[in-house]
């Protein structure tokens, strides 16, 4: 099914969560934090150059002096802030990373004769003591934009209505290779795969990858 959907689009959430938070979610708030981090960091080294020059200014500028440095005190504060906000989500990740049975290696978007059509490469690997065979199924989801607004088109769609669904069964390594079809007036932009496990207790895997085409 291919969906078009304006605001609420952006609320869609992709895949299970765990502890009601996903791992994808979880790296996206890491880089954003880690971004505010190096921002505000970056301001109070300014700041901090700017009482040097106070310093040795007139006394009729000690009202700014005073301002630059609550501003520093405030910023000092967010950052310290941002800091216990990333650990936390940094435990989210990793907790995440642990408890996967599958974990994806890589994925790779090839491009094919026909303008339309693709070949999507996943390499599944064990990350723990591969001492039993692993079952399961992995899902593809192309987001980008149809007519100008933000769409998305599940597996039936990219299969042409052929599977929901890629079942795999390994112990050491798979390489996954399926062809899909991109609807008419979709402009890609970001691959999601997510793999289950049959596994009772398993967690799942989601992964986002921005849409980059290999040549053939």
């Amino acid at each position: 099914m291919l969906i078009v959907a304006g605001g609420v689009y952006g609320m869609f959430e992709f895949g299970r969560y765990s502890a009601g938070f996903d791992s994808l979610a979880a790296l996206k708030q890491r880089t954003t934090l880690r971004s505010e981090i190096e921002t505000h960091e970056a301001t109070i080294f300014e700041l901090r150059a700017r009482i040097a020059q106070l310093e040795s200014s007139t006394v009729g500028q000690t009202r700014e002096r005073e301002e630059v440095q609550r501003t520093i005190g405030e910023l000092q504060a967010q950052v310290a802030r941002a800091n216990q906000e990333l650990a936390f989500f940094r435990g989210i990740v990793t907790q995440n990373a642990n408890s996967a049975e599958v974990k994806i290696q890589q994925a790779r978007m090839v491009a094919t004769a026909t303008a339309n059509k693709f070949r999507i490469r996943i390499t599944l690997v064990q990350p723990m003591k591969p001492d039993s065979v692993v079952s399961g199924v992995v899902v593809l989801i192309v987001d980008g934009e149809v007519d100008g607004k933000p769409g998305r088109a599940d597996f039936a769609t990219l299969s042409g209505g052929k599977r929901r669904e890629i079942p795999f069964t390994f112990r050491y390594l798979e390489n996954i290779e399926e062809e899909i079809t991109m609807p008419p007036g979709m402009k890609p932009e970001q691959l999601l795969v997510e793999v289950r496990s049959n596994r009772r207790g398993s967690v799942p895997v989601q992964q986002a990858y921005v849409w980059s085409v290999d040549p053939q």
